[in-house]
């Protein structure tokens, strides 16, 4: 089992999202329960019944590939290519504590459950504020659609005061009108 730096991450660093749901890899959770990732996956296997599909499944090789990237602990580092890791949902992380019986597992159960508890409250933490910033942003939206027609009529007035229309009314003063001159040519 590869050493890690004990200081580095608390259990909730491990949960990732797989498939919708929230989820510890078969590497993490046995370095979590001090076992060998082997001795997990075969505490698996030979409790099969124990654990469902909603439990615990399989990465396909499309799904380990895609996550393998955003794995930030080096647990998959030393991993034979050929076997795709385990992922243990809340329920499946719990049920596996119970099938290892050693006393690590049973310690450390308790704290992956308190670890994926914490997870979803602060899940719904975040829909409730997302919920009040959209929120938010809608009453800001209809404000400003308010201020821009307001401030656009104003614009609009300021234009008609800036460029005024042309005068109608008949200029002021004396104007001599020229009558078209007629020849007459009279001879006598």
């Amino acid at each position: 089992m590869p050493k890690r730096d004990t200081s580095l991450a608390p259990v909730e660093s491990f949960i990732q999202v797989i498939r919708g749901q929230r989820v510890i890899l078969d590497a993490d959770l046995a370095w979590v329960y001090g076992v060998t990732t082997k001795a997990l996956n075969q505490a698996v296997r030979r409790n099969s019944r124990r654990f469902p599909s909603d439990f615990v499944f399989q990465l396909t090789r499309e799904e380990n590939e895609g996550h393998r990237s955003q794995i930030v602990t080096g647990s998959q580092k030393h991993r034979d290519p050929r076997y795709l890791p385990y992922a243990f949902a809340e329920y499946g992380a719990l049920q596996a504590a119970n099938v290892l019986k050693s006393g690590r597992a049973v310690q450390m159960g308790v704290f992956v459950v308190r670890a994926f508890v914490k997870m979803r409250e602060a899940l719904a933490t975040h829909r409730e504020l997302a919920a009040k910033l959209a929120e938010l942003e809608r009453n800001l939206a209809a404000r400003l659609d308010l201020h821009d027609s307001l401030i656009t009529g104003i614009i609009k007035e300021l234009h008609k005061l800036a460029s005024p229309p042309e005068p109608t009314r008949k200029p002021i003063g004396f104007h001599v009108r020229e009558r078209p001159a007629t020849y007459r040519t009279t001879r006598k």
